[in-house]
């Protein structure tokens, strides 16, 4: 019969630590901070102080997305917006470099007016929209910010702008033509 071994038969060696950092995995997308700020609710024991982070996330090939994350830290604000900004991308039309046609883009009291341009002329765009005009990989466009300049609103009004655009075959399908007739 086989005798049970005793925690003192076997030599005990304590487990070494992992002491390495997990390795942060290369993502297929650019991410660019666009603004961290600092909230406060005041409640009856006082103030919590927490952060937001705004987020622009994209592939330089048409798709984009953005997101806004809240935590007690601001890694892992940013590491929240990083992930909801990847869940919420969508398909931008670029022709050429450019936008196919000139659009109108709202949210809240901004609004911003893009307008496509020649090759070479680059990109003509305030901060908080040139991040989501970059990153979704258009390379000459002409825009202005109307309105509140409020870096979220004017990323979101930018977003409903590239995403409200239709290429001429789209407009043709739609319409039932051919598109040299439109």
């Amino acid at each position: 019969m086989e005798e049970k071994q005793t925690r003192k038969d076997k030599k005990f060696e304590p487990k070494q630590k992992e002491t390495r950092r997990p390795v942060r995995e290369e993502s297929e997308f650019d991410k660019k901070l666009v603004c961290v700020r600092r909230v406060t609710k005041v409640v009856k024991g006082g103030r919590t102080l927490r952060f937001s982070a705004l987020v622009v996330v994209g592939d330089g090939k048409g798709k984009v997305g953005i997101g806004i994350g809240k935590a007690a830290e601001v890694p892992a604000a940013i590491d929240k917006a990083t992930g909801e900004a990847k869940k919420s991308m969508k398909q931008i039309r670029i022709v050429d470099g450019t936008i196919p046609h000139e659009t109108i883009g709202k949210f809240g009291s901004s609004e911003i007016l893009m307008l496509p341009a020649k090759p070479g002329t680059g990109v003509i765009a305030g901060g908080s929209a040139r991040v989501v005009i970059e990153l979704a990989g258009i390379k000459d466009i002409v825009t202005k910010i109307h309105g509140s300049t409020n870096k979220i609103n004017a990323v979101k009004a930018t977003m409903n702008g590239l995403a409200s655009l239709k290429t001429r075959e789209e407009i043709a399908a739609r319409r039932g033509k051919n598109p040299e007739e439109i």
